[in-house]
């Protein structure tokens, strides 16, 4: 029995490299378990993102045709593909990066393209763009782009990243909140509610935020996953006392994401009808040039999001090279890709790799394995949602913000003193959340760099694929007036 025992550990072990990237199996199933609890959160954000409950309801999500994505089944294949493309990515590329749907392609689907299109239709070009980033990939075309960055733009990345999840988790906890219009002030953001911590979502989030940090400090085995589990009991000891209730969107008061009190409901089946709901009939109801457009916008946000992520998660984990690229990185980005082409066929939008990946990495998890813990609980959640909607995230904002410092520290690689180095280093760290994007932070480091290379005369230091780069990315950031010509 212990010899069959110690067969399938050390199956385990080599397969996944455990041991050879100093990590354990018990890492890894953390790292797992808090990469899930905090990603979590997409099986309710995404529903809300692009799915309505109704079409009559004000805000509802319609495409041309007035249809709508009920928020059940978006639920149910946001958790289903999110879990089938985070174990496929952990068992073929063997890093512990979780996959779910993106949160820029999908605002850009609800808003952008299913008000011109029917919602099978826009899922169609979502199924396009992936299968486009596939064939960038097996021409090797997106791994050398990986390859051609310099190191100092990608250790710019991972501190933009860093930057980007700590402001994702300040908003999310409500510690940062956007100043109402009418409060007729200049400043866009604030401390809280009217500059103070005001409700006691936040005031857990702060708790936990503590909590985190000492957790971290002392070298606490598994002490992100214990804080987020001790922050939601804090959380729902407080809800039961001094009834903040749901945010719902219209009280500030209320907790965000996440309720924490007991369901009515623990368990139940999920409806995948959406899966395979899909339509390319956009390039007849289109113009072709209008439709290679959408596609070409949701291509560079997916290639770079990815890219970029990849990159600091990379770093963070100590998987990279001394040049920041990552071993067998061409794998990574096809499985990838394939997120993409999954999320359009299971009408979730496209998955890619998550930055809240970070979380369980900083609780030790370094390969594939973690994926495929996180990947079964997502699974799982198909059919645990309500349970799972316990979890705030008031509770687990806090891991993103420790971990978002811990990123920090890839600053110290790039050469300030050189100004064409450090502009565009500091253009991709503040834009990335600033705009609440990755791509628009590396295409605004790119352009930079480009220009700044070469007119004061160091052209040569820049690949040639950067130029190539950066010609897209300027494409990109005119899409909307680009596209007004063509609709002219």
């Amino acid at each position: 029995m212990n010899d069959s025992a110690g067969t399938r550990k050390s199956v385990l072990d080599r397969y996944f490299k455990i041991t050879e990237r100093g990590s354990s199996v018990a890492r890894e199933v953390r790292g797992g378990v808090v990469t899930f609890v905090t990603l979590a959160y997409i099986i309710v954000l995404n529903p809300l993102i692009l799915g309505s409950y109704s079409a009559d309801e004000a805000g509802a999500k319609r495409d041309v045709l007035g249809n709508i994505l009920p928020v059940p089944q978006v639920a149910a294949v946001t958790a289903l593909v999110a879990g089938v493309m985070t174990i496929l990515f952990g068992l073929v590329a063997n890093y512990p990066f979780a996959i779910a749907a993106g949160l820029g392609i999908n605002t850009l689907l609800a808003v952008s393209i299913a008000p011109q299109v029917t919602w099978p239709e826009a899922m169609g070009l979502v199924v396009v763009d992936g299968i486009i980033i596939l064939i960038l990939v097996a021409t090797g075309f997106r791994t050398a782009v990986f390859n051609a960055v310099p190191p100092p733009l990608k250790a710019a990345i991972a501190v933009g990243i860093g930057l980007f999840i700590t402001l994702v988790g300040l908003v999310d906890a409500g510690f940062v909140r956007r100043i109402p219009d009418e409060a007729n002030t200049t400043v866009p953001v604030g401390l809280g509610i009217d500059g103070s911590i005001a409700s006691w979502p936040t005031a857990v989030f702060v708790f936990g935020l503590l909590l985190t940090s000492v957790m971290v400090a002392r070298g606490v085995r598994g002490g992100i996953l214990i804080s987020v589990i001790t922050t939601t009991v804090v959380a729902i000891v407080v809800e039961s006392v001094f009834k903040a209730g749901p945010s719902g969107g219209s009280n500030p008061y209320g907790w965000n994401l996440g309720y924490p009190a007991l369901p009515d409901d623990i368990i139940g089946l999920p409806d995948l009808s959406l899966v395979g709901d899909i339509s390319f009939g956009a390039w007849t109801r289109l113009p072709a040039l209008a439709c290679a457009m959408l596609v070409f916008t949701l291509v560079l946000a997916n290639f770079f999001d990815a890219m970029g992520t990849m990159t600091g998660l990379g770093k963070e984990a100590g998987l990279a090279d001394k040049d920041g690229n990552l071993p067998g990185i061409g794998k990574a980005l096809a499985v990838e890709g394939m997120g993409a082409v999954a999320g359009g066929l299971g009408s979730a939008s496209s998955n890619t790799v998550f930055v809240e990946s970070a979380s369980g990495i900083g609780e030790g998890a370094r390969t594939g394995l973690a994926n495929v813990v996180t990947g079964l609980l997502f699974l799982a959640a198909m059919f645990f949602t309500p349970l799972y909607q316990v979890i705030p995230v008031e509770a687990a904002a806090p891991a993103l913000v420790v971990v978002g410092a811990m990123m920090l520290s890839q600053i110290r690689q790039i050469d300030l003193s050189d100004f064409t180095v450090a502009l565009p280093a500091f253009l991709t760290i503040t834009v990335m959340p600033f705009t609440y994007s990755i791509a628009n932070g590396i295409g605004a480091g790119f352009i930079s760099y480009v220009v700044l290379k070469t007119a004061t005369g160091k052209v040569r230091e820049v690949h040639p694929l950067m130029w190539v780069v950066s010609v897209a990315f300027l494409v990109y950031f005119g899409a909307g007036p680009i596209n007004e010509l063509i609709g002219g």
